[in-house]
């Protein structure tokens, strides 16, 4: 198999050296040529047709948001930016991610220690496989609806004409099979020699149809059977039906009644609720995200009448940049979520970076978010299924569980939990939208998802969900 080709940008020599070796660790990557800005990148891409380019964000005569604008415009293509950790950068890499970027990292420095450029290295090298992966998935599935769509167009069989039609229903010498085309058939065999016909019998047609099919996970009532002393009870009362005036005389046996199992376990305590709305929403996501939470939250209108609680999957820093771009581009109010905040409607919640989030009854009834920097779940802090099962004993509330686009299964488990349990609603992003179709799809291969839509439905049906 031939190594995917990639491009190298950014301004600086040292940088794109750096880049490039880490790249060529993986040997299914090769690096087919640099350049030290967009504009150069946009000439090169052209000439080269790579299949993934790394992008700068800061680069002089034409930075990386320029640059990637005109690639998905021209070129489109799997782009990974290379952020810097200032405010500026972080605040231009969400901008990037909204334009079509396909991911970020953390853009090394000189000072960075080796250490640290392993793991640099390690997380550029599976976006840059995750990027890939996603492509292919995605050209193998237009591949199949290509075929579909092609069968569906075929030109029906051609029916035959009318005359071969006529001479095939009306030719004597077909309409006699061959098994019959003998002389010595049963009409011309003397009755003494022929072999008596047994009469076929024919199978029973409800034995020969198909099975009827149980309802999904519809329990199914057995047949109710008498225990021995109703049983006994009756027979008594027959006896005494057909011998008036007579007492009927009871069995000398003894009869053991088992006593019901007696059970220990106590049902988990409801914190009690008291709050100005009936529902909640919470969204996890990763790759594509910030992309995929502005499309979903430009459609939630000023007085949406639930608190969203969000984790993204980001590093600490980068989440603060996100939620202070879609506060700028939604009618609500997005904030980076605090220890102790009281959940409000109408407000945004991301999880900030390096930090688990979850959702407490408090004293007054009221809803708070806690924070806590307990170990990674799945490989991430923060992680969806942490909030989600923070959400399991708020059964008085109307929960409605979102996964977006993202790469692993984090989110899927807990959903799986909170479908079983009786939660409102649970909806997945279709895989025609996601830019990684890898959390939403784990939660299909599950059966917890009551709703598979295209991106810019879920927000809508949010509306129509959250009364």
């Amino acid at each position: 198999m031939m190594p995917y080709k990639v491009i190298v940008v950014d301004d600086s020599a040292f940088m794109r050296r750096i880049i490039s070796d880490l790249i060529e660790h993986e040997p299914g990557f090769k690096v087919i040529g640099t350049a030290k800005n967009g504009r150069e990148a946009i000439d090169l891409i052209g000439a080269q047709k790579p299949d993934l380019v790394t992008m700068d964000v800061e680069m002089p005569e034409m930075n990386g948001l320029e640059a990637l604008g005109l690639i998905m415009q021209q070129h489109p293509l799997p782009v990974i930016m290379l952020s810097g950790i200032n405010e500026q950068g972080m605040r231009e890499t969400i901008m990037a991610l909204e334009l079509g970027a396909f991911d970020f990292i953390r853009k090394p420095s000189a000072s960075t220690s080796s250490h640290d450029i392993k793991q640099v290295g390690q997380q550029l090298r599976e976006q840059l496989q995750a990027a890939m992966n996603a492509v292919e998935r995605r050209a193998a599935r237009q591949a199949a609806l290509a075929d579909k769509t092609t069968e569906r167009l075929a030109p029906p069989p051609k029916k035959p004409d009318a005359s071969s039609l006529d001479k095939a229903r009306f030719d004597p010498a077909k309409a006699v099979p061959d098994s019959l085309k003998k002389t010595d058939d049963l009409r011309s065999m003397p009755a003494k020699d022929a072999a008596p016909v047994k009469s076929k019998e024919l199978p029973d047609r409800r034995a020969s149809g198909l099975p009827r099919k149980k309802a999904d996970n519809l329990p199914t009532a057995g047949p109710v059977k008498k225990s021995r002393e109703s049983q006994a009870g009756s027979d008594l009362a027959s006896a005494a039906g057909r011998q008036p005036g007579t007492r009927a005389k009871l069995p000398e046996r003894t009869v053991s009644v088992e006593k019901p199992a007696v059970s220990h376990k106590v049902a988990p305590v409801e914190p009690k609720i008291r709050t100005g709305y009936t529902d909640l929403v919470a969204i996890g996501t990763s790759t594509g995200g910030p992309k995929a939470l502005r499309a979903v939250l430009e459609q939630l209108p000023e007085a949406f009448p639930a608190p969203v609680i969000i984790v993204q999957h980001m590093p600490p820093n980068f989440t603060k940049s996100l939620a202070q771009r879609l506060n700028t581009l939604t009618k609500l109010n997005v904030v980076e979520a605090e220890d102790g905040m009281v959940l409000q409607a109408g407000e945004v919640y991301i999880a900030p970076g390096g930090y688990h989030m979850n959702v407490t009854a408090a004293g007054d009834g009221s809803l708070k978010l806690t924070l806590s920097n307990e170990a990674p779940r799945n490989g991430h802090r923060p992680s969806v299924d942490v909030m989600y099962e923070s959400l399991l004993p708020l059964r008085m509330l109307k929960r409605h569980i979102v996964l977006l686009t993202g790469m692993g299964s984090d989110g899927a488990k807990v959903m799986k939990q909170l479908y079983d349990t009786g939660v409102t609603s649970t909806i997945a992003e279709s895989e025609e939208t996601c830019v990684v179709y890898g959390m939403p799809r784990s939660a299909v291969e599950l059966g917890c998802v009551t709703e598979v839509l295209p991106l810019h439905e879920i927000g809508k049906r949010l509306i129509q969900v959250v009364k």
